[in-house]
């Protein structure tokens, strides 16, 4: 199997049950993501090296103005695309087996986790997942500590307070935050 077969299985059955062929592809990336990021990880890297550890992670070219401060943590790696100029500060966590879409010029606080897996409510099925993409427009700005959970659209502009819980979409230019975030204003 490969990321392509992968991401159409998920897609045309949004879900995968433990055990199952797919779900032993996620163990094989979440092995190579372990290792990759654990060399990101470990010393002093110049920005050079961690876009070029970005880009085997993620298993396509580093984009342009890419900045990372790791840690980084991923556990798939494979479905995380990054646009010109994003900024990735340190301590963040993509789950990114169901996508995660970061657009250009995005600044990603410090320890920001991005979800976007479901397991099954059903305890004789939780090992199942289902999955949904995150997807964060143009110029967006994640504060320090917030999660984005699976499904979520962030709009241009947007800004994710610290420490909000985003499990809706986010209209572009709105500032949200809280658990659950909400509406603060409009930029």
């Amino acid at each position: 199997m490969d990321i392509r077969q992968f991401n159409g299985i998920i897609r045309a059955e949004g879900k995968v049950s433990a055990g199952s062929a797919v779900h032993s592809f996620m163990h094989v990336a979440a092995e190579n993501a372990r290792r990759v990021t654990a060399e990101m990880n470990s010393g002093f890297r110049t920005d050079e090296e961690l876009r070029t550890l970005f880009s085997r992670l993620t298993g396509r070219p580093a984009p342009e103005g890419l900045r990372i401060f790791p840690p980084l943590y991923s556990d798939f790696g494979l479905n995380i695309v990054a646009g010109r100029n994003v900024f990735i500060n340190s301590g963040c966590c993509f789950q990114d087996q169901g996508g995660i879409e970061i657009g250009d010029g995005c600044l990603i606080g410090h320890q920001v986790v991005f979800a976007t897996i479901n397991h099954d409510l059903d305890p004789e099925k939780r090992g199942d997942m289902t999955f949904a993409p995150i997807k964060l427009g143009k110029d967006v700005w994640v504060g320090a500590h917030a999660t984005i959970l699976s499904g979520v659209t962030v709009g241009d502009g947007a800004v994710i307070a610290a420490g909000a819980l985003v499990n809706k979409d986010v209209p572009a230019r709105a500032v949200v935050g809280g658990v659950p975030a909400k509406i603060i204003k409009y930029i």
